[in-house]
């Protein structure tokens, strides 16, 4: 049994970082000739470029359809289009593994000739035809079972004897505990991938009690697979496919590795060359290298959204206009607006890791930015929480 996928997961990381870059400059030529998103887009290295988002994404789809000026390949030269909620709609060009799940599911364990229980949705969303890809590209049949019908699944693993599931983190359990009153036979699983909802520490256990091995990836809709759990369980491993930035919320500002930010990703498919493409979720770089031996860099997983608004005195309040703050005034690390109540008003606390006689011109810049004004507070560097929250709202949620 081959440990790893191919060469690239163990290569050197200046190796790694001279080939994406070669890949980088190409797929950013394409993407000007190409896609008209990003006809204007300026020359420059990759921190400088704008950051594209999903919001946005769903604004443009609107108004030049069908997919806003994002994807390069001709739509008749597509092999389907999903619709993602939103809607959002995405396209999957005809190529072996367009997903880059083979990489993930092989992490996992899955071999070629092992059959995969996939019980995520086949119509609409993608998520089916991402996990089905990989395993077709492993060599591995797959059985469509798509989403609900508890016993129909239960009783379909114990006649095909499935070597994998691949699905949210419950449902498997469900499946096994229905397999359990039904007094199925369902010891073929013996693997699970699973992503699409929390793994919570109670659910791996139970797994690892009935002594399957279950792990993790993290991918969205528009771009594929993002990053992927290995059997020792220390983080998520970037894809090989995408370059990651973790950048503070809001901005496309890259944060020092450990601290927590939001996910920007540039995809190297030339089909759909999204660019700094802001996932809107929060996590942050893992220091090292895996125990596992693969050498790209790894992230610590969902830690939360990064689309902070929040509506202040019939106002809304964004991370950008946090981020015009730190800009208006220099020296400023890090800030952190906190909402809160004031008997039945709306309050502004800036919190910002800067110098007392800096509060004045904080104060100001705040109510310029937002048209609100708020209180500051100037504190010590690095006494704010590493979390990526730039608006803390902590207003009792209406019962």
């Amino acid at each position: 049994m081959t440990e790893y996928f191919d060469d690239l997961e163990t290569r050197s990381a200046d190796a790694r970082e001279a080939a994406q870059a070669a890949v980088l400059a190409t797929q950013l030529a394409h993407a000007r000739a190409h896609a008209a998103h990003y006809a204007t887009l300026p020359e420059g290295p990759l921190a400088s470029l704008p950051v594209t988002r999903k919001s946005a994404l769903l604004a443009q789809q609107s108004a030049a359809p069908p997919f806003g000026g994002v994807v390069a390949t001709p739509f008749a030269g597509l092999a389907r289009v999903f619709a993602s909620p939103g809607p959002i709609y995405e396209p999957e060009a005809a190529v072996p593994d367009y997903w880059r799940y083979a990489r993930a599911l092989h992490a996992t364990g899955l071999r070629a000739g092992a059959l995969l229980h996939n019980c995520f949705a086949y119509h609409f969303t993608p998520a089916g035809s991402m996990l089905e890809g990989g395993a077709r590209a492993l060599g591995c049949p797959v059985f469509p079972a798509g989403t609900g019908n508890t016993a129909m699944q239960a009783e379909a693993a114990a006649h095909l004897r499935p070597r994998c599931y691949s699905g949210t983190p419950d449902f498997l359990k469900a499946i096994l505990e229905k397999g359990d009153e039904l007094g199925l036979d369902l010891t073929s699983l013996q693997l699970g991938h699973v992503t699409g909802g929390a793994y919570l520490p109670g659910l791996r256990a139970w797994y690892a009690e009935r002594g399957l091995v279950v792990l993790q990836s993290y991918g969205t809709a528009d771009l594929g697979l993002i990053a992927y759990e290995s059997a020792v369980r220390e983080g998520l491993i970037l894809d090989e496919g995408i370059i990651l930035e973790i950048v503070r919320p809001g901005t496309g500002d890259p944060v020092p590795d450990g601290e927590v930010g939001e996910i920007l990703v540039t995809t190297l498919n030339p089909h759909h060359p999204l660019i700094r493409f802001a996932t809107g979720d929060l996590s942050a770089i893992l220091p090292g290298i895996s125990p596992c031996g693969r050498t790209n860099r790894r992230i610590r997983g969902w830690m939360g959204r990064a689309d902070q608004a929040a509506k202040v005195r019939g106002m809304f309040v964004r991370p950008e206009q946090v981020a015009a703050v730190l800009r208006a005034v220099p020296g400023v690390a890090k800030a952190r607006l906190v909402v809160g109540l004031d008997g039945d008003r709306d309050t502004m606390l800036l919190r910002a890791e800067a110098p007392p006689e800096a509060a004045a011109a904080l104060a100001a810049a705040l109510q310029s930015a937002t048209k609100l004004r708020g209180q500051v507070e100037c504190v010590t560097p690095g006494s704010l929480p590493n979390d990526g929250k730039v608006i803390d709202d902590t207003r009792p949620v209406p019962g």
